[in-house]
């Protein structure tokens, strides 16, 4: 293989990398708790037809807001309710960033610049993880991707006017659906980084070529409706919305995910695999030479810094937040990679193979380290899918080593990123062993043929995200509130607020449901409340009336 590739094979490894991305989709059961949760509030909008108000379990639910939700609710309402439907918009997101940093990196850095970068891309594990994750951040990670993509298109040297015009109102239009995918995090990151850019560099030229009416039009007009029109049905949803959710959330520890200021590192390192020393080899040469970058590279740069300090030093913190820097971190790789000879590139590969050695004995470490007896035995499930990508990345260092020893840069590195893209999706999709104590998928078929509409099924102090989805209901929660508190605010009479209550409701009903924790069914059971065990996995207890169904 030449070190350039012709159309058609460039199209048969579009075709081979669409199939692998979204065949898989329906593999593994959704797991608890973003996955549960996003499914059930779009399954929730096609049951009620209420595309305004999002709800969860029934309740109002205004932490995000609906753009993903929407897209979701869609495709359930066209193709039904399916693993694959719950977690086609975060699939389709995630191919199309892919395809905007092979585009964008084209047209900054050179052909194969933005092939290599989309190559990192589709194939580190923590990217792949989350592209087929059902959670929020994928959408966000596409459209700041693109606004970043836009804005660099626009201000690169040479850019002529139409393409600085076209680029920024791009941007603009970028930012509006960001913000519709997860708020104003949208326009926050790319807004300051434009700021610290101009610090750094002392460049104010990029500030004269903003569009700054059109695009605010622009972002206005897409981003602005949904938020006027629920705001105007749900006169709370501003202060929740804005002040609680963003600014008390970045600054306090109410929501509950603090995490040490190096929560991300770990993160970020084990997430890059298989390209982790390419990584740190792109990071380190191209903030050397900082001051010599071009103004698109130096822009790159400086969000991968300020978006990972940003999360870092937050006071709510979730694996999934760092995201964003990801398409910016592959486009400043493959303009790197770009400039590596064949033996470089083998000097930067060969260590990656003893991490993968050493970590077939962390694999081993951790599955025995598990504790849970009812865990245990599926994590050394789980241990023989990861022997299997460890086996196989292994496979594509070796592959690439031999490759790259040819002076054949290209193939080395196209089977690198074949093998890195199939690790990590055995990787991920052996994480289904571990379902039965991350889903409720199990126990809601076990359940359900024994259900009617019209018996209430209570949650006792606790509640499952994704059991609502797979029994295509709601539950009462009963003297539980996590994040369902804002919206029983609001509709106090859609829950039951404490024990006492629910004893007399639960010995009023003629038939009824409610899943607990084991410790609360045997506090229960003990106090003399009437009821027979359905079902019981050592994590969850399922109950029904004593004479339910009879």
């Amino acid at each position: 293989m030449q070190n350039d590739l012709s159309k058609r094979t460039l199209l048969v490894l579009l075709l081979l990398a669409i199939v692998a991305w979204f065949g898989t989709l329906d593999y593994r059961k959704l797991i608890k708790t973003d996955e549960g949760r996003y499914a059930e509030i779009s399954r929730e909008m096609v049951v009620s037809g209420n595309w305004l108000t999002p709800r969860l379990n029934g309740i109002k639910y205004f932490e995000k807001p609906s753009l993903q939700y929407w897209a979701t609710a869609a495709a359930f309402k066209t193709f039904g309710f399916h693993e694959w439907t719950a977690r086609l918009w975060t699939a389709l997101t995630g191919f199309l960033t892919v395809l905007v940093v092979w585009w964008s990196g084209r047209k900054l850095f050179g052909e194969s610049a933005g092939l290599y970068g989309a190559m990192v891309l589709i194939s580190n594990l923590y990217f792949v993880g989350m592209g087929h994750f059902n959670a929020l951040d994928m959408g966000l990670t596409l459209f700041t991707t693109l606004a970043l993509a836009g804005f660099c298109f626009a201000q690169r040297d040479g850019a002529t006017q139409q393409e600085q015009k076209l680029g920024m109102l791009l941007t603009w239009a970028a930012m509006a659906f960001a913000v519709l995918s997860k708020g104003l995090i949208g326009i926050v990151l790319p807004g300051v980084t434009l700021i610290l850019y101009s610090l750094f560099a002392r460049d104010w030229a990029p500030w004269r070529r903003l569009s700054l009416i059109p695009g605010t039009l622009i972002f206005l007009a897409i981003a602005a409706p949904w938020f006027v029109a629920v705001s105007m049905v749900n006169p709370e949803f501003p202060r929740f919305f804005f002040i609680q959710e963003h600014f008390l959330r970045y600054a306090t520890d109410e929501g509950r995910r603090e995490g040490p200021v190096y929560y991300f590192i770990s993160i970020l390192l084990i997430g890059m695999l298989p390209w982790l020393l390419v990584m740190l080899d792109t990071l380190w040469r191209t903030a050397k030479e900082r001051s010599k970058l071009d103004r698109p590279a130096l822009i790159l740069l400086i969000w991968t810094i300020f978006v990972f300090i940003f999360f870092s030093i937050s006071r709510s913190k979730l694996p999934s937040y760092i995201l964003p820097i990801f398409p910016a971190l592959a486009l400043l790789m493959g303009r790197h990679l770009a400039a590596l000879s064949a033996s470089e590139l083998k000097a930067r590969t060969m260590p990656v193979g003893l991490i993968m050695l050493a970590g077939l004995f962390f694999i081993a470490k951790a599955a025995d380290d598990v504790r849970d007896p009812i865990s245990h035995p599926l994590y050394q499930q789980y241990e023989y899918w990861l022997y299997a990508a460890t086996a196989v990345a292994l496979f594509g260092v070796i592959y690439c080593l031999y490759q790259a020893g040819k002076d054949r840069k290209l193939a080395a590195l196209i089977g690198f990123s074949v093998s890195g893209l199939i690790a990590s999706l055995i990787t991920l999709n052996g994480h289904n062993t571990l379902a039965p104590t991350q889903s409720s998928y199990d126990i809601a078929q076990k359940v359900r043929p024994l259900l009617t509409p019209d018996v209430p099924f209570y949650s006792v102090r606790t509640y499952d995200q994704t059991l609502p989805f797979y029994l295509n209901r709601t539950l009462t929660l009963v003297d539980y509130r996590d994040e369902f508190d804002y919206g029983l605010k609001q509709q106090p009479e859609l829950a039951i607020h404490s024990m006492d209550d629910f004893h007399l409701r639960w010995t009023a009903d003629k038939q009824a449901f409610a899943l607990m924790t084991p410790p609360e069914h045997e506090t229960l059971r003990s106090q003399g409340l009437p009821m027979e065990v359905v079902l019981n996995d050592g994590k969850r207890v399922i109950v029904r009336k004593a004479d339910a169904g009879r």
